[in-house]
């Protein structure tokens, strides 16, 4: 009987540990990346788990974007922009996302709504897209349109989805003021 059950258990143990393994090296989402590793002006290639000259044509435009968000993230704003200036296909939803994070932390709002309403023309179901375009709105005043944002994200993902406790934290908190 004990044989028999490990024959079955190491298997799916195995299968259980490599998918958790796999979760927490692609950083489990778009919600916490992780912090850049390459020196500057190089990209984590994700096949080779090395550093790449971010003009490598080795490298793919999903790690090229991916690394421009962890850049973003960590407040490095323009090298996220120029990384993002890289890319053979600008104009994935992700990446125009992304281009409007980094222009609207550098204080260029409307510009970044104009990335964002790009990025949610391409694909209206990408809450975090709708998450960063409400914040923006709010930083314009806008909490009407801020809050249509909200109620999108909940048709999505519900009210218990990161980014509509995120919308929904910075709409509290601005009419807080």
């Amino acid at each position: 009987m004990n044989n028999r059950f490990a024959v079955i258990a190491t298997p799916l143990l195995l299968a259980v540990a490599l998918s958790s393994s796999l979760a927490l090296a692609n950083g489990g989402g778009d919600s916490a990346p992780a912090k850049p590793s390459c020196p500057k002006g190089q990209v984590l290639d994700t096949k080779s788990q090395k550093c790449l000259k971010q003009t490598s044509s080795l490298l793919p435009d999903a790690d090229r974007t991916d690394y421009a968000y962890q850049l973003a993230k960590d407040g490095r704003y323009e090298e996220a922009l120029a990384l993002l200036d890289t890319l053979r296909d600008p104009n994935t939803a992700k990446a125009l996302n992304y281009r409007g994070y980094a222009t609207r932390k550098l204080g260029r709002t409307d510009e970044g709504i104009g990335y964002y309403l790009q990025s949610v023309k391409l694909d209206p179901q990408y809450a975090q897209v709708r998450e960063y375009l409400g914040e923006a709105y709010v930083i314009k005043g806008r909490l009407d349109l801020a809050q249509e944002q909200l109620q999108r994200i909940k048709s999505i993902c519900g009210d218990t989805c990161e980014e509509y406790q995120d919308l929904a934290e910075a709409i509290n908190d601005s009419s807080k003021t």
